[in-house]
């Protein structure tokens, strides 16, 4: 029998090698662990040295990825109105300010190189994907270059995002580019056209129309025109796109009489608008010409079959908002 006395647990007691809270005491008499490697291979990021959690992130480099497209030192952030502006507060500064500068040069393009115009707004979403501004300009861009599939996952997102159904138009018209009239159908019947916008409401009625005629249901297509707007006595800017609809469905069903009053309404709401009655009050402005640089041949990149199908896109009713 040893001589030491026997320890016993108890009140104000704690078991051998337990700390306060009974879990096990650190022995400080042992030599702390040291990392393995040298220190050579940890301060130039050897993987010896690396957390293993810093080998689950790293990202291997993609030599193919799509470079985004340049940007004339001419265009700032400036160059994006306010209102679009604060929504990318969320981003840290220089993001904000790269972004911004993508989106000022899609405004910039989308009429003379709608394919460059969509390059930016990609290089746009790389950066601020979570913006709703960003996804329904991508799906703008998408939907001009016949991208319809980009186009309506990119608009879905924007709705889910912001609530709006501004562009549910597109959406619908993007149904149709995909083949699938029926879904365009479903999909324009979702929603309450009474709580539209009116030319969103207008907008909706002519690709609404436009799934009918692929149905070959003519008749039908007359009737999804046929709203309030649809008024000969008013005339909005909406009024030309709508009656012009109007007279070709018209001429579907063999009405030419009745096509032609209503394509000459169209003119005349065009010619409105236009100012081509009082040219004396048309305002021209110098706009400073800004060069817009080019990739080198050398980072160029070769389309793909599908790009090059959808280089020219399907004829649409009307023009998405921009």
């Amino acid at each position: 029998m040893s001589d030491r006395p026997e320890r016993r647990s108890g009140p104000g007691r704690r078991p051998e090698g337990r700390n306060s809270e009974g879990r096990p005491a650190r022995d400080d008499s042992r030599p702390a662990r040291r990392p393995s490697g040298n220190a050579s291979e940890r301060r130039s990021g050897g993987s010896e040295g690396r957390p293993a959690w810093q080998e689950r992130v790293a990202r291997p480099p993609k030599p193919d990825a799509e470079k985004s497209p340049m940007i004339p030192d001419e265009i700032t952030e400036e160059d994006l109105e306010l209102g679009i502006r604060v929504q990318l507060k969320t981003l840290t500064a220089e993001n904000a300010e790269w972004t911004a500068r993508h989106l000022a040069m899609v405004n910039l393009l989308h009429d003379q190189d709608p394919q460059l115009a969509h390059k930016h707004a990609l290089a746009a979403a790389r950066r601020a994907g979570r913006i709703a501004i960003v996804r329904e300009t991508l799906g703008i861009t998408a939907y001009q270059v016949g991208d319809y599939g980009l186009a309506l996952r990119e608009l879905t997102t924007y709705r889910r995002l912001s609530g709006s159904n501004d562009q549910i138009p597109l959406m619908v018209d993007c149904e149709r580019g995909l083949g699938r009239p029926e879904k365009a159908l479903e999909l324009g019947r979702s929603v309450d056209r009474s709580k539209l916008p009116v030319s969103v409401r207008v907008n909706l009625a002519i690709v609404m129309s436009g799934a009918r005629l692929d149905l070959g249901q003519n008749d039908m297509a007359l009737v999804e025109l046929e709203i309030p707007e649809l008024d000969p006595t008013k005339v909005y800017e909406f009024s030309t796109s709508l009656f012009r609809a109007y007279a070709d469905t018209l001429i579907i069903g063999n009405r030419e009489s009745e096509a032609k009053r209503w394509s000459d309404l169209a003119d005349r709401a065009e010619q409105h608008f236009l100012g081509m009655n009082n040219p004396e009050n048309e305002v021209f402005s110098v706009i400073e010409e800004i060069q817009i640089p080019e990739v080198s041949p050398s980072v160029r990149y070769s389309k793909s079959q599908h790009e090059r199908a959808t280089e020219t896109p399907r004829e649409s009713s009307f023009k998405g908002r921009k």
